[in-house]
C-alpha cells in the first residue's frame, strides 16, 4: 500500500481493528479448577522427552515453573494436535484467551489497559508499513516491544501466512516463557526491554533516581528487604493490577483543555501537529484513531481517576501535600515544553502557508504531521519531529519519574537547542527561496 492511501485509510482501519481486538479475548472464561492442585506432570510424557532432545532449555524452564508443579502440562496451553516434527505448524500458542482459562482476573485488567492496545498502536503508525519486513516479522523494531498487546484472531492467521510463527502471544512480553514467573514479572527489570531507549527511557530514568537507587540496592542486598524504595510496578501495577494506565498518556495531551488561554492555544497547535486537528482547528479522522487507542485521556474525570490512583501510590512514603506538588511539577513541565513546542510547529508551519515548503503528497494538509516520525520530508522537519518525540518526552517523562538530569540536560535543554535550530533553519529555507514571511501572520 502506498503513504497516500495509508494515510487515508489509517484511522478508520484502527477504530475497526481497535473493537476486533476487544472482542478477541473473551468476556468469560472457562470456570477455573477450585479443586486441590493438579499432580506435577509425568516427566516420562512424550512431550517432554521429545524437547528435552530438541529444545531441552525449554523443557528445563517448564520444570522450573509452578505450572509443571501443577501438573499444567504443554497440552494444557499449546493443544494435542502437535506430535511430532511433521506437524509444529499445528501447536497452538498461548494467547490471553489461552492464559484466560485459569487466570481470568489477570486478563481482565490487562485488556483494560494501554498494553493490550500496544499491536494496534503499533499499526495504526505509518513508519511501522515503511520499515524493513525483517524489522517486523524479526520482532527487531518497534513490534518486538508492541508485541504485547492483542492480536484477534484474523490477524494472527494473516500473520501466520506470512510466515511469521512467533510473536503471537501477549503475556510472555512480562512472563518470560517457559518459566512464566510472577517474581519475574515483578521485578523492575522485566519493563526494561521496552520502556528503555530513544522516545521512552524511563528505565535510565528511573534507574538513576533515588527510587530506583535504592531498589536496586535492596536487590543488592545493601539495604535491607523492608527499606521503602518503589520500582516500576510499584507506581504502576498496585496490588498487581496489569491494567496498565497513566494520567497524560503518551503523548502528554488530554481533554478538556486547559483554562489558561497560552496553553490552551499550544495544545491546539499541538494537536494539529499530531493530525487529530486540521489546521483551521477542526477534528480529523485521526482523532477517532487517538480515541480508539487510548493514547490520550479525553473527560477531566478519567484523568483524575488516574492522578488519584498515583497520589495514593505516593502517599504510602510522601504527605499527600508534596505528592500533589511534585506531580504538579510534572504537570508544569508539559506545559512550558508545550510552549517551546507549539512555537516550532507554527515556524515550520509558516514555511507551508507562505509556499516554501510544498505539502508531500501523502500529507492530508499542508502542515507539518508529527507522526510521520524519521519518514518526515525535510531536515527541519526532521528536528521538530526529534523535538517532539525525543526531548520533549524526556522532559515531562524525566519529572514525573524524579531525575533532574533528564528532565533539564536531556529534555528541557535540548528542546532550547531545537528551538533555535528551527528559527534559523527557516530564515536560511526563506533567503533560499526569496519568499520572507508575510500573508496574514504566524500560523497557529
Amino acid at each position: 500500500m502506498n503513504r497516500l492511501a495509508f494515510s487515508h485509510v489509517m484511522p478508520a482501519c484502527l477504530a475497526l481493528a481497535v473493537l476486533m481486538v476487544l472482542a478477541a479475548v473473551p468476556a468469560q472464561s472457562a470456570q477455573k479448577d477450585q479443586g486441590s492442585p493438579k499432580q506435577a506432570v509425568d516427566q516420562g510424557s512424550n512431550c517432554v522427552q521429545c524437547h528435552k532432545r530438541e529444545t531441552p532449555n525449554i523443557v528445563t524452564d517448564w520444570s522450573l515453573s509452578k505450572h509443571a508443579a501443577n501438573g499444567v502440562d504443554c497440552k494444557e496451553c499449546h493443544g494435542g494436535e502437535h506430535t511430532s516434527a511433521k506437524d509444529t505448524q499445528e501447536a497452538v500458542f498461548a494467547t490471553p484467551e489461552v492464559c484466560q482459562n485459569c487466570h481470568e482476573e489477570q486478563v481482565a485488567q490487562y485488556q483494560r489497559g494501554k498494553h493490550a492496545l500496544a499491536w494496534v498502536s503499533v499499526n495504526a503508525m505509518p513508519t511501522t508499513h515503511y520499515q524493513p519486513m525483517a524489522l517486523l516479522q524479526g520482532l527487531e523494531g518497534c513490534t518486538g516491544c508492541h508485541v504485547i498487546g492483542i492480536k484477534d484472531e484474523e490477524t494472527a492467521r494473516s500473520l501466520q501466512k506470512q510466515g511469521v510463527r512467533y510473536g503471537l502471544s501477549s503475556c510472555d512480553s512480562c512472563h518470560t516463557r517457559h518459566t512464566f514467573s510472577t517474581l519475574e514479572a515483578s521485578q523492575p527489570q522485566a519493563c526494561r526491554t521496552c520502556h528503555m531507549g530513544f522516545d521512552h527511557p524511563q528505565w535510565e530514568m528511573w534507574e538513576s533516581s533515588k527510587h530506583g537507587v535504592r531498589y536496586l540496592l535492596k536487590q543488592d542486598g545493601v539495604l535491607p528487604p523492608e527499606a521503602s524504595a518503589p520500582k516500576c510496578q510499584t507506581c504502576h501495577m498496585p496490588q498487581g493490577d496489569h491494567g496498565v494506565m497513566t494520567a497524560w498518556g503518551f503523548l502528554a495531551v488530554r481533554l478538556p483543555m486547559p483554562e489558561n488561554k497560552q496553553w490552551a492555544e499550544d495544545r491546539t497547535t499541538i494537536l494539529k501537529g499530531f493530525g487529530v486537528l486540521d489546521p483551521q482547528g477542526k477534528p480529523t479522522a485521526r482523532l477517532e484513531a487517538v480515541k480508539a487507542a487510548k493514547l490520550a485521556r479525553l473527560t477531566q474525570e478519567e484523568w483524575q481517576q488516574q492522578r488519584d490512583k498515583m497520589l495514593a501510590v505516593c502517599a504510602q512514603c510522601h504527605s499527600e501535600g508534596f505528592a500533589r506538588n511534585e506531580l504538579h511539577k510534572g504537570d508544569e513541565m508539559i506545559r512550558e515544553s508545550d510552549a517551546l513546542l507549539a512555537d516550532s510547529i507554527r515556524v515550520v508551519a509558516k514555511l507551508y502557508q507562505d509556499g516554501v515548503l510544498r505539502k508531500p503528497k501523502n500529507y492530508a494538509y499542508a502542515y507539518p504531521d508529527l507522526l510521520t516520525f524519521q519518514d518526515a520530508p525535510t531536515m527541519i522537519e526532521t528536528r521538530l519531529w526529534l523535538m517532539f518525540l525525543k526531548h520533549r518526552m524526556r522532559t515531562f517523562q524525566g519529572s514525573f519519574h524524579q531525575n533532574p538530569d533528564y528532565t533539564f540536560w536531556y529534555g528541557w535543554s535540548e528542546m532550547i537547542q531545537d528551538q533555535n535550530a528551527i528559527r534559523e533553519m527557516a530564515q536560511g529555507m526563506r533567503r533560499d527561496s526569496g519568499k520572507t514571511a508575510g500573508g496574514k501572520g504566524q500560523a497557529q
